[in-house]
């Protein structure tokens, strides 16, 4: 039998958990002869080391349901796995081609009156104190720039520079007449927050839930070998 493990951040939003949860059923309907398992590494339960403590499939893989390399990846998820014989971490979800393709729909959505002259997106992302989230988060951007009709630059809610708000502000300054963040977000909680309280004239939606979003998941676990 395989475990497919699927590791999020954890939220104590509601929007956040019925989001992720929605992801993750519909991983069961892609694989249904594959074994779900939902974990997390911060906030909620169940947390991932406990998670695989109980796992006695012969093959595990875990695949962290986040959007770059960061602390949660190279150290929460990493130990734990390490620690189990049969376990093995798949690559997080953010450089998948399709994240491209959900952040210009989320846009889309978000500008029912389409496209102006003086617009300008920043890439909200949640943020890392590992430079290679950033480089993560860059590699989104410059798809996105071949995708939609103006500037994008990109912020960090934490953690990294620049702020989200510093990159708001930057874009005004350049002449941006309007800004839209767009949401490098799986789910809504806290870091959904900070990106609306950054002061952009438009906020797009969260990336789940989103039917894309599962595909990537086993994209990522068909990707591992066996």
């Amino acid at each position: 039998m395989t475990a497919l493990i699927a590791c999020s951040h954890g939220t104590s939003d509601v929007a956040g958990r019925a989001a992720i949860s929605s992801v993750i059923d519909d991983v069961r309907t892609l694989l249904p002869d594959v074994r779900v398992v939902a974990a997390v590494v911060d906030v909620e339960q169940p947390q991932i080391d406990e998670v695989l403590a109980q796992e006695t499939a012969d093959q595990v893989v875990v695949v962290p349901v986040l959007l770059s390399v960061g602390y949660h990846t190279s150290v929460d998820i990493s130990e734990a796995v390490g620690a189990h014989p049969r376990a093995r971490q798949a690559d997080p979800l953010g450089t998948h081609p399709l994240i491209a393709d959900i952040l210009v729909d989320r846009l889309a959505a978000a500008l029912p009156d389409g496209w102006r002259d003086g617009d300008h997106v920043v890439l909200a992302a949640a943020g890392s104190s590992n430079p290679a989230a950033a480089q993560d988060v860059d590699l989104v951007a410059e798809r996105l720039r071949t995708r939609v009709p103006a500037p994008v630059t990109v912020g960090f809610a934490s953690a990294s520079t620049p702020r989200v708000a510093d990159a708001v502000a930057a874009a005004r300054s350049a002449g941006a007449r309007r800004v839209i963040a767009a949401s490098h977000l799986l789910a809504p909680g806290f870091f959904a927050g900070l990106i609306r309280s950054a002061g952009p004239d438009v906020v797009t939606a969260p990336l789940a839930p989103d039917p894309r979003i599962a595909r990537i998941i086993t994209d990522r676990f068909r990707a591992m070998p066996r």
